[in-house]
């Protein structure tokens, strides 16, 4: 894949043709099966202990960020080369960055053309209509690209969002989350089921939406508006009920791309730039799937800044 021409062809994209490829997407999604890198539980993705992960924080409509990463990485080249590679994203790729359409339009593309490669998780900016993060300006980027079509843009999109996946497991190693932890989570399978009912009002809204916090004890309610700050007795009996040692997560602006927390449990990566953050680095991680770490210390010599 040429992604110097998937760019390109982003920036001038007409509305009919950007709603063909979401469409593709969602049929993509709507009908995925297991792969050799990875089984499909609902909305949970088991990716297999194998290769590398690619994995990318928030990026906010910074198509830029994401072109440096592809190339700092090389990682296309080895999707290519090597089957086993994966690619996982981990949310938030629009509002706050005046790219958002064109970055919805190159993660879709990604999506598309290593099917069996690449993940898309669902952040907070990519949640259900009754749980719209603010600033919400996706619609505002969209109509100054594509005019009086931008709400069929946008409606479309709203349906792309019902089919990300909400998590990636692997198993005695990650969870990759966009948010947190919920607190009263017991097993794997409430999360495959965050797209049903009794799951979506409870489970989904923390996965998406909480933050770790060094000095809460349990759960409180986040200054957010929605979801909670969890503390890091939490983080350690979720993880040990759910088989996994370390928390890879989005959501949270790093000054250096990453941070840590809950005694080096969890990993925080951001990969955007700019304002209106301003952090002075984003940063990725390239995972090796096959090795085990007890704590994302030892995860910092595969973290890239840029």
């Amino acid at each position: 894949m040429d992604f110097s021409k998937t760019v390109k062809e982003s920036e001038g994209i007409s509305a009919e043709d950007f709603t063909e490829l979401i469409d593709k997407t969602i049929e993509l999604l709507r009908f995925e099966s297991n792969s050799e890198n990875f089984t499909l539980a609902g909305k949970l993705v088991c990716l297999k202990p194998v290769g590398e992960a690619l994995v990318i924080g928030d990026l906010h409509g910074d198509l830029v960020s994401l072109r440096v990463i592809l190339e700092q990485s090389g990682f296309l080249q080895k999707m290519e080369t090597d089957k086993r590679q994966t690619m996982v994203f981990l949310g938030d790729y629009g509002d706050r960055g005046a790219k958002s359409p064109e970055l919805y339009y190159a993660v879709s593309s990604l999506k598309l053309a290593y099917p069996s490669q690449v993940v898309l998780l669902r952040g907070n900016h990519e949640g259900p209509s009754d749980l719209i993060a603010s600033p919400h300006d996706l619609p505002i980027f969209l109509q100054r690209k594509f005019k009086e079509k931008w709400v069929a843009v946008y409606q479309r999109l709203g349906d792309l969002f019902g089919y990300l996946y909400t998590a990636v497991y692997v198993e005695d190693r990650y969870l990759m989350v966009h948010g947190g932890l919920p607190s009263k989570i017991r097993s794997l399978q409430e999360i495959a089921d965050t797209d049903k009912p009794h799951t979506r009002k409870t489970f989904l809204e923390e996965l998406l939406w909480n933050d770790p916090d060094e000095l809460v004890r349990g759960a409180s309610p986040s200054p957010r508006g929605a979801g909670n700050l969890f503390g890091k007795t939490i983080t350690q009996e979720v993880l040990q009920k759910l088989n996994a040692k370390i928390l890879i997560r989005g959501h949270e602006p790093a000054v250096n791309g990453s941070s840590l927390n809950h005694d080096r449990k969890i990993l925080t990566l951001f990969s955007r730039k700019g304002p209106p953050y301003f952090n002075k680095f984003g940063a990725y991680i390239e995972l090796p799937l096959n090795e085990k770490f007890e704590n994302a210390n030892q995860l910092l010599p595969y973290i890239h800044k840029f």
